[in-house]
């Protein structure tokens, strides 16, 4: 049996492009594994507290970093709803990843648990920070997840990257509305693709 980690940081529940696609990733994924297991974070509903001095010096020693961290060891493959918020990652998904990465546990060491491990990031925004975008500079959520689990969880990092998602809500960005629906829709291919590819390529192991 395989079990997914499925973590969701988007704001709103409705109207959400990365929920929208991690819930086909999912829906994908359990179609390739009727035998799986799905774990569920909905990190926007139910947050997690900020890392605070007390569980930073206790490290696994303590009940909810060392349960966060069984639970990432445990999963076969993650998937991370990760829409961009002033420019980087939501504060929820940080206070995760600042719980979870226990330095000389799961971070820090080539054999780590988590080493190897798929995970899969969408990466939704509201505009385009591609390369040769005026603001690819701005970009700091594939480049902050990319460095933080293959850097120091060494994990195996993908990424689906809707673009344009405001289009549809700012007047000014109204002539861009066809480019996003086809960056929304290569987005949802893309993630029962990389679902079904996974599920099938973990089943055989």
């Amino acid at each position: 049996m395989t079990t997914l980690l499925h973590l969701d940081s988007a704001l709103f529940p409705e109207g959400s492009a990365s929920r929208e696609i991690t819930a086909a990733f999912v829906e994908a994924w359990r179609k390739a594994n009727p035998d799986g297991d799905v774990v569920y974070r909905d990190l926007a509903a139910d947050p997690l507290p900020h890392l605070d001095s007390t569980a930073a010096a206790a490290g696994a020693d303590d009940a909810l970093r060392r349960e966060l961290a069984a639970e990432l060891a445990a999963a076969d493959a993650v998937l991370i709803g990760a829409p961009m918020y002033n420019f980087t990652i939501a504060s929820t998904l940080k206070a995760w990843l600042d719980q979870v990465i226990v330095v000389g546990l799961n971070a820090g060491r080539p054999d780590g648990p988590v080493a190897g491990t798929p995970v899969t990031v969408v990466a939704s925004r509201g505009g385009s920070y591609a390369p040769g975008t005026p603001r690819q500079d701005f970009e700091f959520v594939q480049n902050y997840l990319e460095k933080v689990l293959n850097g120091m969880l060494g994990a195996e990092v993908d990424f689906i990257v809707p673009e344009l998602t405001l289009a549809h809500s700012r007047p000014e960005m109204a002539e861009l509305v066809p480019l996003a629906e086809a960056s929304r829709a290569r987005a949802l291919d893309e993630a029962v693709e990389k679902a079904t590819a996974l599920g099938a390529r973990l089943a055989a192991v």
